[in-house]
């Protein structure tokens, strides 16, 4: 494998601006990469080289004038529900088979005024409704530490190709832990900004109140440095927040002394694998021994959370997906009426998970459901934020397991979908507070699959998780072991 393609952000803005290579040789090396193993992997739905080239040699001339950044002449795979001009984007789905988005989401934009170069569309879970990558129509991503194994989802493409190193860094999505969850499943750097945090202008909508633009990647760092890139305020999204954007960089070099840690038994109890909740304690011993205060605290409402969020995230899908009907987006299924080519054209192109949270959806906004179980889930949620709020009082983040279990093997979920819901109840409570959240590697089970560390913080507080992902990430060499076959 080209060492280039194995290097993280950092390492190689450092060999760019030392000279030793140049943006066309990234390029050319992450190709190469993903020519020799996505054939295994099936992360990449596609990749158009030569278009990248072409924006590699424009970064190496703005290079070449004296331009820096974090991002500049690096390639950056998008996940398929994020719009970028002149590319598909058919949010994994046969419905928009064709479909060639005609402009840049807002962190695509970003990305591209930073200098970076949007590469490969991957794949995920259709209209990211999943939790394995297993519901795309394009087939499945597997895991590059196992290959019988799931990658996660529904930013299962997105974690993937950056453990697999045919990614330097990756966008993908969160709505209940879709960014976390695969960076957990394949031992690779997950962060979820806060809602408001980067702009959902150009990511097609799932849940709308849930949904966040986030970044996989090989080291919290070079989450950071992506997050200062596409993170701030955008008035075509109303609610993209106006609060400053920080310097994310500068909060990585303090360490954990002083900082308090909480820890809610209720993340480590039932239907969580000892292998898992045994790592994530190690964890966060360590970060005591790091100089954090780990502090005990309560979330009595986190039994709630699974069932909040599948009432108001299906509801939200069921409005949101309503467009795709084949009159104004979508391949069309011809019928004697419009509601009967609607129906059909819905039934032929969407997959079944998609089919059952879109029912599931409709029935729980329907006349005599509205009451009994829309608003009751709305008011339930204020609950689950309520406890957030009263947690943060006392302490500065919370850390717990990403998942109940390591990634599961491929069709181990497909005939039990409640239990693929139950293994989101660890990451579902941060999107329904909006707060923030990130994933780093802090294990391997005896299988050898990953394991990850969640570090949850309050709105708006990325420093603060990604301060305290970084110190652990520093003072261990878990992010450094690499899948075998890929290394």
């Amino acid at each position: 494998m080209s060492i280039l393609a194995q290097q993280n952000l950092r390492e190689l803005q450092a060999l760019l601006e030392s000279g030793a290579c140049s943006s066309r040789d990234i390029v050319t090396s992450v190709a190469e990469q993903i020519q020799t193993v996505d054939g295994d992997i099936h992360a990449y739905l596609e990749a158009d080289t030569e278009a990248a080239l072409v924006e590699a040699d424009a970064a190496d001339a703005r290079r070449a004038q004296g331009e820096k950044g974090p991002l500049l002449g690096i390639p950056v795979a998008i996940k398929d529900l994020l719009n970028v001009k002149g590319q598909s984007c058919r949010c994994a789905s046969k419905l928009l088979e064709g479909f060639v988005s005609p402009y840049d989401a807002t962190s695509v934009a970003k990305l591209r005024q930073a200098g970076a170069i949007p590469f490969g569309r991957v794949n995920m879970d259709e209209f990211a409704m999943g939790a394995s990558t297993e519901h795309s129509a394009y087939g499945v991503t597997r895991n590059p530490w196992n290959l019988e194994h799931v990658s996660g989802g529904s930013s299962g493409g997105s974690a993937a190709a950056v453990a697999a190193h045919t990614a330097i860094v990756s966008l993908g999505s969160d709505t209940g832990g879709s960014v976390r969850q695969p960076a957990s499943f394949c031992g690779c750097v997950g962060l979820k900004p806060s809602y408001g945090r980067v702009s959902r202008y150009g990511l097609t909508a799932f849940a709308s109140s849930l949904d966040q633009v986030g970044v996989l990647s090989k080291t919290v760092a070079d989450a950071a440095d992506t997050l200062s890139v596409v993170a701030g305020h955008d008035p075509r999204d109303t609610t993209s927040d106006p609060i400053g954007v920080p310097d994310y960089a500068a909060a990585l070099g303090e360490d954990l002394k002083g900082m308090k840690i909480g820890i809610a038994e209720e993340f480590f109890g039932e239907g969580v694998d000892p292998e898992v909740a045994a790592s994530v304690r190690k964890a966060i011993d360590h970060c005591v021994s790091l100089g954090a205060e780990p502090v005990a605290v309560q979330f009595p409402h986190l039994k709630y959370a699974v069932s909040i969020y599948y009432i108001l995230a299906p509801a939200e899908a069921s409005v949101n997906l309503s467009r795709f009907d084949g009159i104004r987006y979508g391949n069309r299924v011809e019928a004697d009426d419009p509601v009967s080519m609607m129906c059909k054209t819905r039934d032929a192109h969407l997959g079944d998970e998609v089919k059952r949270r879109i029912l599931l959806g409709t029935y729980v906004l329907s006349s005599g459901y509205y009451d009994a179980y829309y608003v009751k889930a709305l008011k339930a949620r204020a609950l689950i934020k309520q406890d957030f709020d009263k947690v943060y009082e006392q302490c500065d983040v919370l850390m717990s397991p990403v998942a109940p279990t390591t990634a599961y093997k491929i069709g181990a979920g497909a005939q039990d979908p409640l239990a693929m819901y139950l293994g989101d109840i660890c990451t579902i409570p941060s999107n329904l507070s909006g707060g923030c959240g990130l994933s780093v590697p802090c294990g391997f089970s005896q299988a050898g699959l990953p394991i990850g560390l969640q570090i949850l913080g309050p709105a708006f507080a990325e420093e603060r998780i990604l301060r305290a992902g970084h110190a652990f990430e520093q003072s261990t060499d878990w992010h450094l072991k690499q899948p075998g076959s890929f290394s």
